[in-house]
């Protein structure tokens, strides 16, 4: 039968508290957060979106800073906090729709967007689009950093 000693055994024990501590306080906040960067800086998320063929009053090119929020977007809140809720640990938030993923055959319009930046300080590169029922579901949960335009199929 082995014997463990108190002193190693209470070592293990705290070596393995200041982890837990440690593990939990970098995953509690989002990456940007730690960033008190304002507009214009190499810090922080900063975003341009650039939305076409949605009609008028929709399409343009729109500046976005978030951490602190800033900029010329129409909503800068509103698409913060849409991109921040969208935002998980190990997972693109602006991937695009899986390969092979079974999507319904429905037209959402023309509209297409392009979004550019650093975003959790890594780069962005995305374009959306509502060529079926995959691309509509991934725009609308980009909403208000897209415009909302479920419902208003345009040709």
């Amino acid at each position: 039968m082995y014997r463990i000693s108190r002193t190693p055994a209470a070592r293990l024990l705290g070596a393995a508290a200041l982890s837990a501590a440690a593990l939990a306080s970098v995953c509690a906040a989002h990456p940007a957060a730690a960033s008190a960067a304002g507009p214009g800086t190499a810090e922080g998320d900063h975003l341009t979106v650039t939305v076409r063929d949605a009609g008028p009053g929709f399409d343009g090119t729109y500046e976005l800073y978030c951490h602190p929020t800033d900029g010329d977007h129409p909503d800068p809140e509103g698409a913060c906090a849409a991109v921040e809720q969208d935002t998980r640990w190990g997972r693109d938030t602006f991937a695009p729709v899986a390969e092979g993923s079974v999507c319904t055959m429905q037209y959402g319009g023309p509209a297409t967007a392009r979004v550019t930046g650093i975003w959790a300080g890594r780069p962005v590169d995305a374009t959306y689009d509502r060529r079926d029922g995959c691309e509509i579901s991934r725009w609308d949960r980009m909403v208000p950093l897209l415009p909302e335009l479920s419902g208003t199929a345009r040709s």
